[in-house]
C-alpha cells in the first residue's frame, strides 16, 4: 500500500515562501505583493485560504507591520484578496475560484511598458508618508498649505462660481487666462508675447513632457543641469533621450560647457533652471546669461527656461528671465501657478513660437481634451486681483523666515559637519555634509524618527548631498524636523 506524503500547509508554505532581497530597488511590500499575486495565479495558495496575520507574516520575513499593511493592501485594491471582521485575509473566492490560470500577469505588465518609475528613493518616500501623515515633510517639492492664499481663492471661487464656464475649451487653454498671461508676463517677467503663442499645461512637468514626447526623439541627445531636478523625473529616459551634464556652481552653468557637449554628442536642446535652480537655489549670473543667449544663437540650440521660483525672490526684485533677453527666439519658456499660490490649482503656461505651441496643444488633446477649465478660471481670477501682489510679498517673507529658522536649525544641531549654499529665493536649502554619508542609510534612518529628505543623488550628485525643501515643511516642525535629521546623520556616522 502506498501512503502519500502529507501535503504541506498554508502556513508551513508561507514559512519556506521566498527570500526578500534588501539589496533590490524594489520596496520591501511590493516583492512581498508581487510574490504573493504569483503564487496565487499558479494556485499554490488556493481561492479562499486564509492568509497569517499581518503581524504574523511581519514576524515571518523579518520586516516591520507595516510593509505587509501595504502588500496586503495592495493586492486587496486588486481583488486578489478580501478582509472581513473576524475572519482575517483570504485570497478572494471571487476573483480566483475559476480558472486562475487564465488571468492575466499584472506583474509582468506594470514592469514593463516604456513609461519608467520614479527614482527608489522618491518612492521610498512617499511610501513613508503614506504610512505616517505625521511625518515631518523635507521632501515635497509643493509649497506647505500655510503658504497657498487658501481664504482668497476661496473668496473668488464663491464670487465667480456661478458664471464659470465647465464644458469644454480651447485646446490651447482658456483664452482669458491666456490674455491675463500676456500683461502678466510682460510686468513681471519682461516677456512681449501674444496670447497665440502661449499654451496652458497643467504645470511644468506637462510642459516638460510635450516637449520631451513631441519635439525630440529616442536617441536625442539634451543638456541638463548638474545637480537638476530632471533627473528626479524618469520622462526623459522613458523617451529615450541621453542626457548630458553642464555643472553648476554659486553662478549656475558655465556656458561655454556646452561647446563640447554639442561638438562631442551633438545635443539638441538645452534645459535650465536658472532662477533659484533647484536643487542648488543658485542664480545664473547677468554675464552668463548673456554669453548663454548668445552660444544657443550661435548654434541653434533651443533653451527650455522652466522659471517656477522667480516670484519668491526674496528682496523683491525677480532676476530677468532668460526670455526677455531672447533676441534670437531660441527660448522656450515655462511658468507655473503651483510654487507661487496653490500646487493643487495644477496651471502652468509655456511660451513659444506659434507653431510650437499648435503642435503641442494638438498632442494634449489627443492625450486628455485639454485641461479642466476651472482651475484656469480661478487662475485668471487671482493673477487679477487686488489679491495677488499682497499674496505675493507674504510668501517672500515667509519663506525668507523658514529658510533661517532652517539655516539656524542646522547651525545649532550640526555645526561644523554640514554646509550649505545660502538661497535668495525659491523653497529649498542644497546641503553638503561632512564626513560623506551613504544616502539611503541615512534616507531610512530619518524615516526611522519621522522625517523625510530628498538625498542629493536623486538630482544626479555624489552622495554626501541632500535638499530640504523648507518651503513644503509647517513652519513650527523645522527645528523638530533638523533634530531628528540630526539624530540620524549622528547614528549613522557612530
Amino acid at each position: 500500500m502506498i501512503t502519500k506524503a502529507p501535503q504541506p500547509s498554508l502556513t508551513e508554505r508561507m514559512n519556506n515562501l521566498w527570500e526578500l532581497d534588501r539589496t533590490s530597488a524594489k520596496p520591501l511590500y511590493k516583492q512581498i505583493a508581487d510574490e504573493l499575486e504569483q503564487k496565487i495565479a499558479y494556485g499554490e495558495f488556493p481561492a479562499g485560504s486564509v492568509l497569517p496575520s499581518e503581524r504574523k507574516l511581519a514576524d515571518q520575513l523579518g520586516v516591520n507591520r507595516s510593509t505587509v499593511v501595504l502588500a496586503y493592501s495592495e493586492l486587496r485594491s486588486l481583488g486578489i484578496l478580501e478582509s472581513r471582521p473576524g475572519s482575517g485575509t483570504r485570497v478572494s473566492v471571487t476573483k480566483w475560484g475559476v480558472t486562475p490560470k487564465h488571468t492575466p500577469n499584472w506583474h509582468r505588465y506594470a514592469e514593463g511598458g516604456s513609461f519608467l518609475p520614479s527614482p527608489p528613493f522618491l518612492r521610498r518616500i512617499r511610501e513613508a508618508l503614506e504610512l505616517d501623515p505625521s511625518m515631518i515633510d523635507f521632501a515635497g517639492g509643493e509649497l506647505a498649505a500655510e503658504l497657498s492664499p487658501l481664504e482668497e481663492l476661496h473668496a473668488i471661487m464663491s464670487e465667480k462660481w456661478p458664471m464659470m464656464y465647465l464644458g469644454y475649451d480651447n485646446p490651447q487653454g482658456y483664452e482669458p487666462l491666456r490674455d491675463t498671461l500676456v500683461s502678466f508676463l510682460r510686468e513681471y517677467r519682461g516677456i512681449h508675447t501674444a496670447a497665440s503663442s502661449i499654451l496652458i499645461t497643467s504645470g511644468s512637468q506637462q510642459s516638460l513632457y510635450l516637449i520631451t514626447q513631441c519635439l525630440l526623439s529616442p536617441g536625442d541627445a539634451v543638456a541638463i543641469e548638474d545637480p537638476s531636478y530632471c533627473y528626479s523625473l524618469p520622462m526623459f529616459q522613458s523617451a529615450g533621450l541621453r542626457l548630458f551634464r553642464l555643472p553648476v556652481d554659486e553662478q549656475g552653468i558655465h556656458p561655454d560647457d556646452i561647446y563640447e557637449l554639442y561638438h562631442k554628442h551633438r545635443i539638441k536642446m538645452i534645459f535650465l533652471n536658472p532662477n533659484f535652480q533647484n536643487p542648488t537655489g543658485a542664480l545664473l549670473s547677468p554675464e552668463r546669461r548673456e554669453r548663454l543667449l548668445h552660444i544657443a544663437g550661435e548654434l541653434g540650440l533651443p533653451i527650455v527656461e522652466d522659471d517656477p521660483f522667480s516670484m519668491t525672490a526674496y528682496d523683491g526684485k525677480p532676476a530677468p528671465s532668460l526670455k526677455s533677453a531672447d533676441r534670437a527666439g531660441s527660448v522656450l519658456y515655462i511658468g507655473s501657478f503651483s510654487k507661487m499660490a496653490a500646487s493643487g490649482l495644477r496651471v502652468g503656461w509655456m511660451v513659444a513660437p506659434h507653431s510650437i505651441v499648435k503642435r503641442l496643444s494638438d498632442a494634449r488633446q489627443q492625450m486628455d481634451f485639454g485641461l479642466s477649465v476651472v482651475p484656469q478660471q480661478v487662475a485668471a481670477q487671482f493673477l487679477n486681483s487686488r489679491y495677488f501682489l499682497p499674496h505675493i510679498d507674504r510668501l517672500r517673507s515667509r519663506l525668507r523666515h523658514k529658510r533661517n529658522l532652517t539655516i539656524a536649525a542646522l547651525e545649532r544641531e550640526l555645526p561644523g559637519m554640514i554646509r550649505w549654499r545660502h538661497p535668495e529665493g525659491g523653497l529649498h536649502l542644497w546641503c553638503t555634509i561632512a564626513p560623506e554619508v551613504n544616502d539611503g542609510k541615512l534616507l531610512e534612518a530619518c524615516i526611522q524618527r519621522g522625517m523625510v529628505f530628498v538625498p542629493g543623488s536623486v538630482y544626479g550628485s555624489a552622495s554626501g548631498h541632500v535638499r530640504f525643501t523648507y518651503g513644503r515643511a509647517n513652519t513650527e516642525d523645522i527645528p523638530e524636523g533638523i533634530s531628528r535629521f540630526a539624530a540620524a546623520l549622528r547614528s549613522i556616522l557612530n
